[in-house]
This record gives C-alpha cells, structure tokens and sequence, in this order.
C-alpha cells in the first residue's frame, strides 16, 4: 500500500475510533480553582514512565461461580520487552460488564494500536467547532482526550504497564458468560464478591483489589463497595447511579422512552453474539447457547407493560413490583451509598443519565474527605471527562484514576488524597474546587413564579416573571402536551448526549419554550452563583384525573439564549413525600423532596381543584453573569426523555393542564444561591 494510502487509512480509522467511542459508550490544588501541582507530576508518571513496555491478554477465562454458572473474562497483564510475563503478584483491577468484553477488547484493541490514539486525539484538538450550530458535537468528541475510553472500558493500558492486572469479566447472563441477566440483583452482587475473591486467590495478585469502569460498571463497583469484601480495597466508578428508579428507570414517574430501549438493545444484541472462536476450535459452550434462548430479551417485557398496560387494574406482577418501593426489583437497583466502606472517587456529569445521584453519593457515602473524591463535569453520558486535562481543569480521568490506585493498592504517596475533595465545572463559568457540595456560602430562596410579562422573550405561549415578591393577582396559565421537547436539552440527556451535537436544541430552550410557560427574573447586577438541590412547587389545575409535569431551570444571556442547567419530572399522582428521606431549607420549604413512586402511596388527582406538587429538581452548580437572568420553564410532558406509566398517562387524557397562581397559595422555585435574585 502507498504511504499516502497508509497514512488515509490511518487517519480514517482514528475518526472511526473516536466517534465509534463517543457514541457508542461511553499538595492539593488552589482553594477556588485545580491547581497545577501536582497533577502535573501525576499526568507525566502516568504518560512517561512505565515499568513494563508490553501488555499480554489472555482470553475467555473461566470463572466459576457458586451455583455452576461460569463467567468469562479477559485477563491483562504487564510483560517485559520480550513479551515475558510478570509473574510477581501485583494489584489487581476488576471490572463486570453487561456489554460483552468482546466489545471492550475491540475498542481497546484499536486504541491500542500505535499511532491510532494520538492520531484520534490530534484530530479531535483540531476541531474548532465553536462558532459553528454543532459546537455540541466537538464538546462530545473532547472526551477522547479527557481518559473516557480507559476508565468507561476498565482497561487502561498504561495503568497495567506500571505493574497492574486487569479483569474484565462479563455479568451474568451477558456477554460469553452463561447464566440468565440478573440485572443489579442479589446474584449478580454476590457474582461480583465472588470474582473478587477469586481475582485476590489468584497467583498473579498480590490480595489488593481495586474496582473500575463507567456507567453500569461503575454502578456494579458502587454496590461491591456497600460492606466491601476484605480484598476490595478502592474503586474509581465513573459515571454511576445510586438510585435508578429515580436515575433513569422513571424519574418522578416518567418512563425513560429515550434510554431504557436503547440501553437494553444494546445489551441484549451483544450478550447474542457467539464466541466464534470457540466454535472454530471445537470448544463451543452449548449451555451459553442454551441459556440465551430460554432468556433472549432480559427486561424488555418489562418496558412494554409499562408503556401498554392500560390501567392500574390491569396490572401484571412484574409492573407491580416496578411500582412498589419495597419489591426485590425495586430493591435491586437502589443503591446504598451509607454503606460504603472503601475510598471512593467518583466523576459524574450535570446532564448525565445518573446526574441526580452524582452529588447525592458523595454527601452520603460515610468517607471522610479525602478517602472520598468527586468530580463533576459540563458532561452527557457519553463524554464523560470532556474538558478535562487542560489549563485550570483537573487532570483526565485516566491520570487520577491512576493516582488513586497509586495511594490506594501501591500505598504510594501520589497526594491524590489531598485533591479536591469536591471539583465541578461550574456551568457557566470555570473548574472550582470545593471543601464540600453544596457550595458554602448559598441560601436557599423562595423565588415567585408571577404571570406578568418579563419582557425577555417572545418565543413561549406565556411570558411570565420570576421575582422575590409573590403575584399580586390570581391568574390561571394553560399548558397542553406537546412535541417540542424533542428538540431540548432533556431529549439530550434521555439519549445520553447523542442529540446534543445540535446545538440548536441543546445549548438553546427556545425552541421547546414555544409550547411552554416561561417565567424570568430581572438582569442581575452581579454574578451570582446556583449550587445544590432545587426544588419548584406548582400549584397546578387538572382537567383529568392526572397529570405530568416537566419543569427546567436556565441561565438566560442578554441576546435571549435559553440554557438549560437542570431538570424535573413528576406525575401529579406520584406526588406523596416521605418526609424521612426529603430535606428542607431552614424556613421550611423542601429543597429536595423525595417521592415514593410507589402504588400504594398514589394521591387522587381531583379534576378542576388546585393541587399543590413539589418537583425535585436534579442539583447542580452553575454561575450567572451580570446581565443574565433566572428561568423556570414549566411544559405538561417531557417526550421523548420520558413518558408517564401507561395507566397515569391514559388516566392524564392528554388533556391540557393548568398553572394557577395565586398569592394566597403561590408557585415559587427553592433555589440555592448566594445572592438574592431580584
């Protein structure tokens, strides 16, 4: 082949790459802002100097579990120049996938084959993007050099030549391994101690075992680490939920209808694929086989009851267990962060699928600073380190996961310990370090929803004022269910960031402000900061016997650009508190209710009499300029992000919705800032 034609290949190959990643994933520093030192030094250890020049896989090894089931798994181990293994015992990395090793060695094998990578990055550092109406899609693509593919896959190369073992093992019931996708549950938690134990007994290991991975990965270490096996001594999850009913199973009670098929097609076609190679050799599991045809859709029966069954009455068991808070479902996928016995460093992003749990597992995980880290990123779900890496923005995710193995299975004092704990990107404005989240210093404030005219945009069916003072007159808005959701950052969010390369829709709300009630405060004189838990309460009117309610709060600049820094759901019948596991600002108004979105903890919904919902609002830290101004938008419906459950949706009619403000039983948003909004 020409030189010319190589170095095309090449090149063609490392964009194949690196959308292929993005979509289809994936002395401390300065108080105020990361500093430079020593992450620095933690960057160029982890780049430069490696003890081993090669790294050996070993695939399919068996695993067996306790009841016969036998997982497989790929094995990573550093070796010498002459390919040589090391057999000393070193640390070892364990991470369970649902999304077949097949898929992570792929995506590994072709990051690690020279040139690619740094040919990918080069090409991803050479998008300028910014002034273009798809300045989204390069923010995506920044994740290729923010560490993604390493800590997203739980293979990072360089961390294994500088004298670590990786495991990367499929879950039950997934990928090669045998058995029915027990998905979160007791099984499957006690298949990853198991792996655990099993990795620690091994001669390569040295007994210290660590834990890393993204997303469901990430939630799986999160689980191991509630009362940690003995072996299990640090995780790095990136991008985990704690509590999925409200993640993204069906926050306040909206279906996910965006993420939920796309996710379980992705898992139930990888876990299909055989292993071909077995095959040639004769050596062909016929229980796997077996096993995937008594199981070959895992879930998805589940997500047609939800979005067909037609009324409560018609319930079947499987749904009900959905809906009921106590249920071994329900169960299963709520995490328990108190429990967590082992350092813990976590990333999350404020527009992640999981962004509700991110800042929520590091103020309850019982850790002090330090042994507990969090990062929070500008980020989607699928460009997890996006913006890290460069001038005043923490090292990539790659370089502290290093780090944080370093000082945690090495016992190196890498001074990671000292970092943070709390690092966000402050949408808005820079990187900040925090001593701890929500920001010291901010109030929470009762900001009034009013229908006077803000003056600040002609782009919404109403324009209305967010203000200190409650409306001085009662008036009723009406809301009906619409389309233009499709086109907003919440849509963003439910497809994991893949539609946030158009700005149009994601950086902008007005678009899905046509078919909305916008409410807008008055310029602000000063910069002001957003940090915590929002919550808004509504005084709402329903025409049916329920309703579903979206509500997002924005950061509006001079030229009238809407963007969007957080969200809420809730179906109105879904509204019951538990006040044991809500929390409240200091003169009494919730800040962060938590709703059962149980069956047996329904409210009626009494047509054409006003009823009061209070919608838990993801937190988030954001900062306002002078001249910018607070939103709330409130929409009757969130589609395509989420669907209300086919009963209350039927029970909703469709029918429009009202808002009803009133001074003697106001709407207001509870918003944490440290300045008065006026």
């Amino acid at each position: 082949m020409a030189r010319g034609s190589e170095r095309g290949m090449v090149r063609m190959l490392a964009t194949i790459l690196a959308v292929v990643v993005v979509f289809g994933c994936g002395g401390g520093p300065a108080a105020g802002h990361p500093g430079d030192d020593p992450a620095r030094h933690w960057t160029a250890l982890h780049d430069e100097q490696a003890a081993y020049p090669e790294v050996r896989v070993e695939r399919g090894v068996s695993i067996p579990m306790s009841d016969g089931v036998v997982l497989k798994a790929d094995l990573y181990r550093p070796a010498d120049a002459a390919g040589v293994i090391e057999t000393n015992p070193l640390p070892t990395i364990v991470s369970l996938t649902p999304y077949s090793k097949l898929m992570t060695g792929l995506i590994e094998s072709a990051a690690a084959t020279p040139g690619l990578q740094p040919m990918a990055v080069d090409l991803v550092r050479s998008l300028n993007l910014s002034t273009t109406p798809i300045s989204g899609f390069g923010d995506l693509m920044q994740a290729l050099d923010g560490g993604m593919i390493q800590t997203m896959l739980g293979v990072d190369r360089a961390l294994i030549r500088s004298g670590y073992t990786v495991v990367v093992a499929d879950v039950r019931g997934t990928g090669l391994s045998q058995g029915k996708w027990d998905t979160l549950g007791a099984r499957e938690q006690l298949d990853t101690r198991e792996v655990i134990d099993w990795a620690a007994t091994q001669p390569w290991s040295n007994g210290r075992i660590g834990m890393s991975g993204g997303s469901y990965s990430g939630i799986n270490q999160l689980r191991a680490a509630e009362n940690a096996p003995a072996p299990l001594q640090a995780i790095f999850p990136v991008e985990p939920g704690s509590d999925l009913m409200r993640d993204v199973v069906a926050p306040g009670g909206g279906v996910g209808t965006t993420f939920l098929p796309m996710w379980l097609n992705s898992v139930n076609q990888f876990k299909l694929v055989p292993d071909v190679a077995s095959m040639v050799q004769g050596e062909f599991d016929w229980t796997w086989l077996n096993d995937r045809i008594a199981d070959p859709a895992t879930n998805f029966d589940l997500l047609a009851q939800a979005l067909l069954t037609p009324t409560l009455d018609d319930m079947p068991p499987e749904l009900a267990a959905a809906l009921d808070d106590k249920s071994d479902f329900r169960q299963a996928i709520l995490g328990r962060p108190e429990q967590i016995t082992v350092p813990t460093f976590v990333y999350g992003g404020w527009h992640d699928i999981f962004a509700n749990s991110a800042t929520k597992l590091y103020e309850q995980i019982p850790l002090p600073a330090g042994r507990k880290q969090l990062v929070v990123g500008d980020t989607y779900h699928a460009n997890p380190g996006a913006g890290t890496g460069m001038p005043g923005a923490p090292p990539r995710l790659d370089v502290l996961q290093r780090a944080w193995f370093d000082k945690w299975l090495k016992d190196i004092d890498s001074g990671i310990e000292e970092f943070g704990p709390v690092t966000v990107k402050q949408q808005g404005g820079d990187w900040i370090t925090l001593d701890q989240f929500p920001q010291p210093g901010v109030t929470h404030r009762r900001v009034y929803l009013s229908a006077a005219a803000s003056g600040s945009t002609e782009d919404s069916l109403h324009d209305g004022s967010l203000s200190a003072t409650g409306p001085g007159a009662t008036e009723t808005l009406t809301v009906a269910p619409g389309i233009t959701t499709a086109c907003s950052r919440d849509a963003a969010q439910g497809s994991a960031g893949m539609t946030a390369a158009f700005d149009l829709c994601a950086k902008d709300a007005r678009i899905a402000e046509r078919n909305g009630l916008t409410f807008t405060s008055a310029p602000l004189a000063e910069q002001t900061v957003i940090s915590g838990p929002i919550n808004v309460r509504l005084n709402t009117i329903h025409d049916a016997a329920d309703g579903y309610w979206n509500v997002t709060v924005n950061d509006v600049a001079p030229d009238g650009t809407s963007t969007v820094l957080t969200t809420g759901q809730l179906t109105a019948s879904m509204r019951a508190i538990d006040e044991r596991r809500s929390a409240r600002s200091v003169n009494g108004d919730l800040t962060a209710p938590f709703n059962p979105l149980s069956l047996d903890q329904l409210l009626p919904v009494p047509t054409g009499h006003p009823v009061a919902i209070d919608i838990a609002v993801i937190p988030t830290q954001a900062v306002l300029a002078p001249g910018h101004r607070v939103r709330v938008d409130v929409f009757a419906g969130n589609s395509p992000k989420g669907l209300a459950f086919r009963p209350m949706l039927n029970n909703t009619e469709l029918k429009p919705q009202h808002l009803h403000l009133d001074p003697a039983a106001p709407s207001f948003v509870n918003l944490p800032t440290d300045k008065p909004i006026p």
